[in-house]
């Protein structure tokens, strides 16, 4: 059984592992940075199931700091990105899973994840959650119905199925590795970009669940093939990257790689 094997986690996983196999002697940090600069054109929508995104970010931010976990609150924390193609991105530190493992399994010092969320988003997160709707737990309502507020937030929210025919924008997606190579210190961004309007046009769904969808496939493919012989319970990141982000950028998912103001496809041939 493969952990994670979307984008991120999953993907990232992957970048992490090459960049820290192939491009520095010691690596000192790991940033996520997960950026939807796309537009679904609704008031207010979430891109996967609302139960679990909103899930996601309404308990604390965790952080591997100088080699110790970090707590944060969510939105305590946020950080302008110059990115590819997206351009300029507000991101927010957020916990996410790898953080958890990569911490362990590469022995790096510092990792972090930031996901991009716009002022609208938080403010209608913020006043969800201070009027009790992100609850899970039960309210009695005076007709004497019993209701789970989540669950009617997530009834009165449009089906994020919906989104995809009328998305536009792009996504950006990657890692930036900070350490050192050959005694002189180095900095890498290493990172997918995806469209929502081609991914409708592929397979009839929105950027965000091409890019989990795909990984996947990819990893189910490499297992088929015996390029990943698993057999037992593994992060990405404890298999070869190589194979994996090969595969993706065969499929519809290609990587890049800035250093510097060098930008450039990432190739393995």
């Amino acid at each position: 059984a493969i952990l994670g094997a979307g984008f991120d986690p999953g993907v990232v996983n992957a970048y992490a592992k090459l960049a820290h196999d192939e491009y520095f002697d010691r690596v000192d940090s790991i940033d996520i940075v997960d950026i939807n600069a796309g537009s679904h054109g609704r008031w207010f929508a979430t891109n996967f199931d609302p139960e679990i995104n909103f899930r996601e970010f309404t308990g604390q931010v965790w952080s591997w700091q100088d080699g110790k976990w970090v707590s944060n609150t969510m939105f305590e924390i946020g950080k302008e990105w110059d990115l590819p193609v997206v351009g300029r991105q507000k991101a927010y530190m957020t916990g996410h899973d790898e953080v958890h493992s990569l911490s362990q399994r590469l022995g790096v010092p510092n990792v972090r994840f930031w996901m991009g969320f716009g002022d609208h988003y938080i403010n209608v997160f913020t006043v969800l959650k201070n009027l009790g709707l992100l609850s899970e737990q039960p309210v009695r309502t005076a007709e004497g119905l019993e209701v789970v507020p989540l669950k009617v937030v997530k009834a009165v929210l449009p089906d994020p199925g919906s989104l995809a025919p009328d998305y536009t924008g792009k996504t950006c997606i990657g890692d930036l590795v900070k350490g050192v190579k050959d005694g002189k210190e180095r900095e890498v961004f290493i990172y997918n970009v995806a469209d929502h309007k081609e991914a409708y046009e592929e397979v009839g769904s929105q950027g965000i669940s091409y890019t989990a969808g795909v990984p996947a496939v990819a990893a189910a493919m490499l297992i088929a093939t015996g390029e990943w012989d698993v057999k037992k319970m593994a992060n990405v990141e404890d298999l070869p990257p190589r194979p994996f982000l090969d595969l993706l950028n065969r499929i519809g998912l290609p990587t890049r790689i800035k250093e510097g103001e060098a930008d450039a496809a990432l190739t393995f041939s």
